[in-house]
């Protein structure tokens, strides 16, 4: 899990937040124990920003390996500030992460942190999004609901 987020906050570096000033780093674990990671890439019309968790998540989707994710983690917070953000996915994010977990057809783990690592949020999918809408729900993936 630290390895994961030292990754997600190596990604955070290279957040382009030049509007919000918010940057955010993600890790995603496949089964292999690789990483892919992914940062926030704003747009000057804002509504075409990338989320690092779609950008990492997208990744490991290019390469073919969604059915391998195993955990993904998240860090950010505001540019320069002094105080530690904890953040959490989007709802967006938090749809694309459900895509994938059903796609997997395991439980995630996903980790929100401080860039720190001194608070960790260990959680998994169903407690960010209860009650889904996914691929299950369209008989598509491993996962069916029941």
């Amino acid at each position: 899990m630290r390895q994961l987020i030292a990754a997600a906050c190596e990604a955070m570096a290279n957040a382009h937040a030049p509007y919000s000033r918010f940057a955010v780093g993600a890790a995603v674990r496949l089964t292999d124990g690789s990483f892919v990671v992914g940062c926030n890439f704003e747009n000057a019309s804002y509504g075409l920003s990338l989320c690092a968790e779609t950008v990492a998540l997208a990744a490991v989707n290019a390469r073919g390996r969604l059915a391998d994710v195993e955990a993904v983690a998240v860090v950010g917070g505001a540019i320069d500030a002094e105080e530690q953000a904890l953040v959490t996915p989007c709802g967006r994010c938090r749809q694309i992460m459900n895509e994938a977990e059903q796609m997997a057809g395991r439980t995630l783990s996903i980790y929100c942190s401080t860039p720190s690592g001194d608070r960790i949020l260990d959680l998994r999918v169903a407690d960010l999004l209860p009650y889904a809408f996914g691929p299950a729900d369209l008989g598509i993936g491993p996962t069916t609901k029941s």
